[in-house]
């Protein structure tokens, strides 16, 4: 009876994050699929016709799947971020920590939430990519696995930011000043082994490194760092973000008035 009824909370909380974003399609889903077509037309046509190949293909086609894995992260993590402190704001979650649910449900649906947008941003990135090179797909199994853990990932973060923001201002910080440098330095634009030694060592301090390079393989076969290495990373941080998402819930910090 009690696993019926968690079904039935996973499902509500599901539906009503998925119904949320697609409601304002035009502010959630639009917006991202035009910042990436400059980026295509940019950094794609433009300055990609000037570089050459990288790593053996065109600049266009390596770009390709740095740019589909930073519109994933963006939007996986902000649409948990503002919709879980939304709710906290509007004291809609204290409802939901009284219910007869465990912690453990909201956490699944919050998280479910910003994976269907992040995933979905995905697939429209891709669909836009294809007007401009051919999409090859070297595994689809790795492309499916890494995007799938990128997006619980980030959504994971941005749950936890959430319960920490005190104001909606807050809910930037992380994606202004943590989120963008490390997207940018992680590889979506160039391969880390054209960097100098010492750097390259540093950027694999940088996670999204792991997962950009773990897409990148999916689609064309090449990846500066170990797949086994980029995976553990992503089971590392999803294990590690989850704990401490249940620990703030369970213990209601900056959640309870």
């Amino acid at each position: 009876m009690s696993s019926a009824r968690n079904m039935i909370a996973l499902k509500s909380i599901l539906h009503k994050e998925t119904h949320r974003f697609m409601r304002i399609w035009v502010q959630t889903l639009v917006p991202p699929a035009i910042t990436i077509s400059l980026y295509f037309v940019i950094f794609g046509s433009l300055i990609g016709s000037r570089i050459g190949k990288m790593g053996g293909f065109d600049y266009m086609a390596f770009i390709v799947p740095g740019l589909i894995m930073m519109s994933v992260i963006t939007n996986s993590y902000s649409n948990v971020a503002s919709s879980f402190f939304s709710a906290k704001w509007q004291r809609n979650v204290e409802e939901m920590l009284v219910a007869p649910v465990p912690n453990w449900v909201i956490v699944a649906g919050y998280v479910g939430g910003g994976m269907a947008r992040g995933i979905l941003v995905g697939l429209i990135v891709t669909i836009i990519a294809m007007f401009f090179t051919d999409i090859q797909i070297y595994n689809i199994w790795v492309i499916i696995l890494t995007v799938a853990l990128t997006s619980a990932t980030f959504s994971l973060g941005g749950l936890i930011n959430a319960v920490y923001a005190g104001s909606f201002d807050d809910i930037s910080i992380i994606p202004t000043f943590v989120l963008t440098p490390l997207t940018y330095l992680g590889g979506v634009f160039y391969s880390i082994s054209l960097l100098p030694e010492f750097w390259q060592g540093v950027s694999q301090l940088n996670p999204i490194v792991y997962m950009v390079n773990a897409f990148r393989y999916g689609f064309l076969g090449i990846s500066d760092v170990s797949l086994t290495l980029a995976f553990s990373v992503l089971g590392a941080f999803i294990v590690t973000l989850y704990a401490i998402a249940m620990y703030l819930i369970t213990k209601g910090i900056g959640l309870r008035s």
